[in-house]
């Protein structure tokens, strides 16, 4: 069975905390890939992908309440609305990026690597071995394993 180590890229292609949006834009698009881990003081800490610049041009979801006796009840979370509006107001990858930082190792299994994409949502996954990033694994990676069988 294909592993992380067999898929990855491994010239991988790096973005700062304090890399502005637009600065994002041009590297993702010049090196034609959806996603680069985010390096803080050489650590990986992040991943931002295509859907955090998409996010930024969204239209705002109000959430929807109701008044009740003079008290307004929110009937959907107001924190993920004031999460959204400050990613959408973002001018670095600090302000955009993903704060849970999911990845797999150099042996995680091709199956493996699937289902944690599908289930986690997320397109982009950082492949580290002993706390040093060493490769990436996109879509587009999985579907060429799937290609070349």
């Amino acid at each position: 069975m294909l592993t992380a180590k067999d898929i990855m890229t491994s010239e991988v292609i790096t973005v700062q905390m304090q890399t502005t949006v637009k600065e994002l834009a041009e590297i993702l698009w010049k090196n034609r890939i959806s996603g680069a881990p985010v390096l803080d003081d050489g650590n990986v800490v992040s991943v931002v992908t295509e859907s955090d610049l998409i996010d930024q041009s969204k239209k705002v979801h109000i959430p929807t309440m109701i008044s009740l006796l003079d008290s307004v009840i929110f009937l959907e979370s107001s924190k993920k609305t004031e999460e959204e509006i400050k990613k959408m107001a973002g001018n670095t990858v600090q302000d955009i990026c993903s704060r849970e930082l999911v990845y797999v190792s150099e042996d995680t299994a091709l199956d493996q690597i699937a289902t944690i994409m599908s289930e986690k949502k997320v397109h982009t996954l950082p492949v580290m071995q002993d706390d040093k990033l060493v490769g990436v694994i996109g879509k587009s990676d999985i579907i060429r394993s799937m290609a070349i069988k």
